[in-house]
């Protein structure tokens, strides 16, 4: 069912079939184009019909927005022990981010002042995922911290669901609830981010995109870059596990299994030491997969993108893993906290055997919206940085601005731009 590797391996081919999953196929890209072009025309009215195309859910424009009274009862219709947990994810998750706020700051220097101002983005597109599974966490990891930067509008959007005769979940309704946001619409797919990246008669134009989606979601937030600001485009979710003959081989099944679950091109790696472990993980990935409910989409994941590999040394490993930059990094190792040094590109790294990737999607505190398909050799999970614009401040009195004058008109007039030479000039 997985692909094992116990000798001989060739790092690049497993990186390649690692990373490989997800690209945009071309009829893919056409089929978004024309769903941005004609919203781009005609508004509400392309929304609303491919909302009954793709959603089998007919609404009429003045219906796409959700009455802020269903979300203020949503509670009533969620299990109280769920609001529960909903709210304690919310103050861990809110109580990380707070401690990456930044401050606006100023830098003295002779004849003058630098510095730089600190703004929130003022208006925030969240899309809400609703499709395969309703992800409550994700609407909380998109809100809190565009909350935390202090974004003055956010607006959510998410897949009506066709057998609640187009309403949106009420667990996700009671997380906005819960959060404090009152504004959201029934719109999925590809034509919800069109709609908030252009705006239409009844969806505000929004200022930043955030939230991962399917296939036709994030092809819509790569043709709509620079129209507004995108915080990623989500690939197929990833694990990569390293461990060593001290781990367990049902926990690391379990999280392998716990990763494939997301959707087919969901993929999971352990690279260990111990051939051991690599076959009791091989047996408990069937064993665990015959009690769980996603059958389906995990024969699928298994098959095609779960891999069990044999390395000579935990050097290898790492090596191994910094060439693929997962999303997930899990380190299955004894004083995991001592290999961190090891590891140059991961979008979230999990320590030891009690720190499992699960526990970082809803409880943990740090935000679970990161970077997939070895993105994170240059990219970050979402955070409040990617909430704010930064403004450059300069402030010269008259002997600050002289004393730089002349080596700023050397530099205009090596570039031939006279008329920045007088600006200067003409001060002096």
């Amino acid at each position: 069912m997985v692909k094992v590797f116990t000798s001989g391996l060739d790092a690049e081919d497993v990186l390649r079939q690692f990373q490989q999953r997800g690209y945009s196929p071309a009829e893919v890209s056409e089929q978004v184009a024309k769903i941005i072009a004609a919203v781009a025309e005609r508004g509400d009215e392309a929304v609303c019909e491919f909302t009954r195309a793709f959603d089998h859910v007919d609404l009429s424009p003045d219906q796409l927005a959700v009455d802020p009274k269903d979300i203020e009862i949503a509670e009533r219709l969620v299990d109280p022990d769920l609001l529960a947990s909903v709210e304690l994810a919310a103050e861990r998750v809110r109580r990380f981010h707070e401690a990456e706020r930044r401050k606006s700051w100023w830098l003295k220097e002779p004849g003058g002042s630098l510095g730089q101002q600190i703004r929130p983005i003022q208006t925030v597109g969240v899309y809400a995922p609703g499709g395969k599974a309703v992800l409550l966490s994700t609407a909380l990891m998109n809100i809190i911290p565009a909350q935390v930067a202090g974004c003055e509008r956010i607006v959510v959007s998410s897949p009506p669901q066709a057998d609640l005769q187009g309403r949106l979940s009420p667990a996700i309704l009671a997380v906005l609830h819960t959060l404090g946001e009152h504004e959201a619409y029934r719109i999925g797919g590809a034509q919800a981010i069109a709609a908030l990246a252009l705006g239409t008669q009844h969806v505000p134009k929004v200022d930043m995109i955030c939230g991962p989606g399917n296939i036709y979601v994030t092809e819509a937030k790569r043709q709509l870059q620079g129209k507004v600001r995108i915080e990623g485009l989500a690939g197929p979710s990833e694990v990569l596990i390293i461990a060593d003959e001290t781990a367990r081989a049902d926990f690391i099944a379990a999280d392998l299994l716990a990763q494939l679950e997301h959707d087919e091109t969901a993929a999971a790696m352990l690279l260990t030491t111990d051939g051991k472990l690599l076959a009791e993980v091989s047996s408990e990935l069937e064993r665990q997969r015959a009690t769980l409910l996603r059958n389906a989409i995990l024969d699928r994941s298994l098959e095609n993108n779960c891999y069990l590999v044999q390395v000579e040394t935990l050097e290898e490993a790492f090596d191994l893993a910094n060439a693929v930059a997962p999303e997930h990094l899990e380190l299955m190792l004894p004083d995991a906290r001592s290999h961190v040094a090891e590891v140059h590109h991961a979008g979230a790294i999990f320590l030891g055997a009690y720190s499992p990737e699960a526990i970082g999607d809803y409880v943990a505190g740090p935000n679970h919206v990161l970077p997939t398909g070895g993105t994170a050799r240059f990219a970050s999970g979402l955070s409040v940085d990617d909430f704010i614009k930064k403004s450059s401040l300069t402030c010269f009195e008259r002997n600050g601005f002289e004393a730089l004058a002349e080596a700023a008109i050397l530099l205009a007039q090596a570039e031939g731009l006279d008329a920045h030479a007088n600006s200067i000039r003409i001060r002096l």
